[in-house]
């Protein structure tokens, strides 16, 4: 790896194992059983949430093991929001490599500086993703169950909802790529209330209403947009694989966060 620019883990030991036999146990026991959903073939998006693995890693984990084997995926476009740098547009890397405890995963170097030279909204910021987990924590999903696959990390900033559909639109149509949106959903509800604002969300994601989506509902919400809006000009099939949150998994019930996993498939093809 001499010469090459690898970013390096800065969440491990604390969303997720930073020992990496564990890490392995860990995610071979989640990704050891595939939900039960409608098709065969890997979904050609996934959307995931990004807490640490304690409160959803299993969530992520049911959506994941639907890519285990699937060597038609090539590149996997991992979109999620800035939670710590602001910045307009949508970030990108200038790193070669992204590190985790399992290894490094290679950045899809000749993709990434296509969409910085094709949409001027998409560049280069590297202090964005340095702290960042949103797209890190999936990184060791992807390794498990693709690991032939590169990555193109996107980091969303102040965007407009057409941009980010326009960038979906363009990556869309390329074979061989494959998509992870990354995100939360409510935050610091009564577990009551919460339950109910990430059930109307749930179906919101499910019959497409991109537009009322806000990040009071899902924290990674443009992503979400940007894949929905695919859907108005390219059938789509989606499954709901997980709609939980952390006062159901390790959390207590007065303040929780939701999570939600979905799988998403092109209908028109099988």
């Amino acid at each position: 790896m001499e010469g090459l620019r690898i970013r390096p883990p800065a969440v491990a030991g604390m969303f997720y194992p930073a020992d990496a036999a564990e890490l392995d146990v860990m995610l071979e026991q989640w990704l050891s059983e595939r939900p039960p959903v409608p098709r065969e073939d890997p979904p050609r998006a996934l959307i995931v949430p990004h807490a640490g693995y304690v409160y959803s890693g299993e969530a992520a984990a049911r959506a994941f093991s639907l890519w285990k084997g699937a060597d038609q995926i090539e590149t996997v476009v991992v979109v999620g929001p800035a939670h710590r740098v602001p910045f307009y547009g949508i970030a990108t890397v200038s790193a070669d490599a992204l590190a985790t405890p399992l290894g490094t995963v290679p950045v899809d170097t000749a993709l990434r500086d296509e969409l910085v030279q094709r949409f001027d909204f998409v560049g280069y910021l590297d202090e964005a993703h340095a702290p960042e987990h949103s797209l890190e924590v999936e990184l060791p999903f992807i390794q498990k169950t693709v690991p032939q696959a590169k990555v193109v990390p996107l980091l969303n900033g102040q965007i407009s909802a057409e941009e980010e559909g326009a960038l979906f639109e363009y990556l869309w149509n390329k074979p061989g790529v494959y998509f992870v949106i990354s995100s939360d959903l409510s935050h610091y509800h009564p577990y009551e209330e919460a339950c109910l604002i990430d059930a109307q969300t749930a179906h919101l994601i499910e019959s497409g209403r991109w537009d009322q989506l806000t990040g009071e509902r899902a924290c990674g919400f443009k992503g979400i947009q940007g894949l929905l809006q695919v859907a108005e000009r390219h059938p789509l099939e989606m499954a709901r694989l997980a709609l939980v949150n952390s006062g159901d998994t390790a959390g207590p019930k007065d303040q929780v966060v939701g999570y939600g996993a979905w799988a998403i498939w092109d209908a028109t093809t099988q």
